[in-house]
């Protein structure tokens, strides 16, 4: 999710390794009051897209899928604001921006956190900067309001700086790696499953990937009236979500064979990619909200954002939780 965020978001949303029968699997339709599920998926491609598995869920119901691709987090919560989107999952930092901007969003699960590897802070080889330290004065390029800019203020602490002490690029994750390729950038922030390409080559080094870095994972947000309106729909794609997930942390060679024809990369390089994630869901519990909302405090005292948050404002009633949370859907 992180997607950090790299130019390709690999969703947790992977395809299951077995349908699901009609009795485990249908859908109230009675509290569902839209025909139209409208889903945003980030760069490359989500399985669950490819795989037509919502489709093949909703379809006996009368219910539509349509997808919508974005660059990052930030723009598939611009369009979830304007009623664009009904559906999506972004990384840890877009939903703080989104929320202060008054985007009228709600957390709906959150994804486990990968090892921290698929994102870095990286170098070409060849460059003088040897330290995150020697960062300093230099240009960084990274997407502001993404998963990325959380990464990037915590490896500068660690080294003693201020993003004040770099240069800022804001680059969306495309534009990101073009400006590394053609090295017109000192430095950048890289995702997986590109940080995998750049690694295999050797073209680039790592100053500080995410190993050990606390983060909060993904999460899947979806529209406040949506969501109030068909929490039974909700269910049905949670549902999907974690089993798919399930069989993806046992399956990466599968993952990476079923990715690999529109990501346009090899499949030993995206079942690297796989390895390093965590596709299953936790719920919204006290101790990820805790976390989310202190990230929301830092950004307000760092002045990223000028409005100060309650991250709960943008969560439901237990109640509300429970009614479409899948049972196997585990801290």
């Amino acid at each position: 999710m992180f997607l950090v965020v790299g130019v390709f978001s690999l969703s947790p949303s992977l395809v299951s390794c077995s349908s699901q029968t009609t009795d485990k699997t249908a859908v109230a339709s009675s509290n569902i009051k839209t025909k139209v599920l409208r889903m945003g998926y980030q760069s490359a491609g989500d399985i669950v897209k490819v795989k037509g598995v919502l489709e093949k869920r909703l379809k006996p119901l009368g219910i539509s899928v349509e997808w919508s691709k974005f660059a990052a987090g930030p723009q598939l919560l611009e369009a979830m604001n304007v009623g664009s989107v009904d559906f999506g999952f972004v990384g840890e930092t877009p939903p703080i921006f989104a929320q202060a901007s008054g985007v009228p969003f709600v957390y709906v699960a959150s994804s486990k956190p990968g090892s921290g590897e698929a994102t870095a802070v990286v170098v070409d080889k060849d460059s003088p900067i040897k330290t995150v330290a020697d960062l300093k004065g230099k240009g960084l390029a990274f997407q502001r309001a993404t998963a990325q800019q959380y990464f990037v203020v915590k490896v500068l602490e660690e080294a003693g700086l201020k993003l004040s002490d770099v240069k800022h690029i804001n680059l969306t994750p495309l534009e990101t790696r073009a400006a590394f390729e053609r090295k017109s950038v000192e430095a950048a922030v890289i995702g997986d499953p590109h940080l995998a390409v750049f690694q295999k080559t050797g073209r680039v080094r790592v100053l500080r990937d995410g190993k050990n870095i606390t983060t909060q994972g993904g999460y899947w947000l979806g529209s406040r009236t949506f969501v109030k309106d068909n929490p039974e729909l909700v269910k049905a794609i949670l549902e999907e979500i974690n089993n798919i997930g399930k069989w993806a942390e046992s399956n990466p060679q599968e993952v990476a064979e079923l990715i690999s024809p529109e990501a346009k990369i090899d499949v030993p390089t995206l079942e690297l990619v796989s390895k390093r994630r965590l596709y299953t869901l936790r719920p919204l519990s006290e101790e990820v909200l805790s976390g989310q909302q202190k990230i929301a405090d830092l950004f307000y005292e760092q002045k990223f954002i000028t409005k100060k948050i309650n991250v709960r404002d943008a969560t439901l009633s237990p109640q509300q939780y429970a009614a479409f949370t899948p049972t196997d859907v585990k801290p």
